[in-house]
């Protein structure tokens, strides 16, 4: 069974886009390392990418080592070959689906209103600090993709005051001053801490649990003609 999954509306609502959070996978013993969650979680990931049209193969992931690095894809990585460095993935590319793994961090989604770029990462804490969103907003504008142009969704991720650090507010104001115009930045303001039926929370559960998997592409039908 596929892992559960959350949609975005401002990310549905523009053509030529994929996009998914894959939600907490019932039943899965997941109280274990990083590595040995990832493995257990892969097959219903793989399953999640399959029921929205998406090619497993064609994902592309980042080591995220929580920097700020912003690494363009041209070609997938699959699911064990993650970029090294990067904590931050976009492509120009129809039919690559972008990949990040979250639990209490934050996945950002950076889409373009027209389809021609799109950007993931992987800000928490330090991510925040490190400004990941507005080196993403800045990569994109250099692949012909203005901020006015740019779409912002925040997933859920830890809060206040489950977490001492509000970074979800440091993300959409960095947003904001990199140019994205306020009513195209969104956040529902879930707090990952706060449900742990819907969502992993490495905090809550000390660092041994799974993790949610956001997705964002440009379909292939989007490079056609």
């Amino acid at each position: 069974m596929a892992a559960p999954i959350q949609r975005f509306l401002p990310l549905g609502d523009i053509p030529g886009l994929c996009h998914a959070f894959l939600l907490r996978q019932p039943g899965v013993a997941v109280a274990v390392g990083r590595e040995r969650a990832l493995a257990e979680l892969e097959p219903y990931h793989r399953e999640g990418i399959c029921a929205l049209g998406a090619d497993p193969g064609r994902l592309a992931l980042g080591e995220q080592v929580h920097g700020g690095e912003v690494a363009e894809v041209v070609t997938p990585t699959g699911f064990t070959m993650p970029i090294a460095g990067a904590d931050g993935l976009l492509t120009t590319r129809p039919g690559i689906l972008l990949g990040v793994y979250v639990a209490d961090c934050c996945a950002v989604y950076l889409a373009d209103k027209r389809a021609r770029a799109v950007a993931l990462v992987h800000s928490g804490k330090k991510g925040s600090e490190a400004g990941i969103a507005v080196t993403a907003i800045e990569k994109m504008a250099e692949a012909g993709v203005p901020p006015q142009d740019i779409v912002v969704q925040l997933s859920p991720c830890i809060r206040p005051p489950a977490y001492e650090v509000d970074f979800p507010a440091a993300i959409r104001h960095d947003c904001r001053s990199a140019g994205v115009p306020e009513a195209q930045v969104f956040d529902d303001g879930e707090c990952t801490a706060s449900d742990l039926e819907k969502f992993y929370s490495y905090r809550v559960e000390n660092g041994k649990t799974g993790r949610m998997l956001a997705l964002l592409g440009i379909l292939p039908s989007a490079g056609e003609g």
